[in-house]
């Protein structure tokens, strides 16, 4: 270790700290470990506002939160500890539906409805594009319905993993499908995602 990271760390914690008091932080962020690799978790003062795959978010989707919530985007690992806990705890197969709360309020209506529909397909059950675009009122919308899943800022806990198409093919994951066929194995109680995937349970 470089003698000079424990100093390092002790200035961005006064750093943190000194912002927080002066309400200058306006998002939380934290990196986790998972099955899946780092996971870049960020909590506002309504709730979970973005989860990433990897150790930090693209440009773009940094701009998205920056542009919603200011620019107060600092390191606070304890405005994350409940989301972290319950991630933990679905990785380990002791949670099916989180209790934390998301803030979904930067994205569009459709949006909303889209991941609203979502997030009520119960643990371990498919359901089809089709589906949730007919839950947020528009049956024909179900291409619409894969965009906004694949803007999802919220994985795992609002769970896209979950929707796939009529024919039982996985669609598309931001994650990577490799994710998905882990996500959707651990919910089956299976080791793996067979050829084909599973039917879904919602048309």
């Amino acid at each position: 270790m470089n003698a000079l990271e424990p100093l390092v760390g002790e200035a961005r914690e006064r750093l943190v700290a000194r912002a927080k008091r002066e309400g200058l932080v306006t998002v939380g962020y934290a990196v986790a470990d998972s099955p899946l690799g780092p996971l870049w978790v960020a909590v506002g003062p309504r709730g979970v506002v973005n989860i990433h795959y990897g150790t930090t978010p693209d440009q773009r989707e940094l701009a998205r939160i920056t542009h919603a919530y200011g620019p107060g985007v600092l390191p606070d690992r304890r405005s994350c500890d409940r989301v972290l806990t319950e991630l933990d705890q679905y990785f380990a197969g002791r949670r099916r539906s989180f209790d934390v709360p998301v803030d979904l309020a930067p994205l569009t209506s459709f949006q909303q409805r889209i991941l609203a529909a979502t997030a009520r397909v119960p643990y371990g059950e498919l359901a089809t594009y089709k589906f949730v675009a007919r839950r947020a009122g528009n049956e024909q919308a179900s291409r619409a319905a894969g965009a906004a899943l694949g803007a999802n800022p919220i994985p795992i806990v609002v769970p896209c993993h979950r929707i796939v198409a009529t024919d039982g093919s996985l669609g598309g994951y931001a994650g990577g499908l490799a994710a998905k066929r882990r996500l959707l194995a651990l919910e089956r109680g299976e080791a793996e995602v067979p050829a084909g995937g599973w039917p879904p349970s919602r048309r």
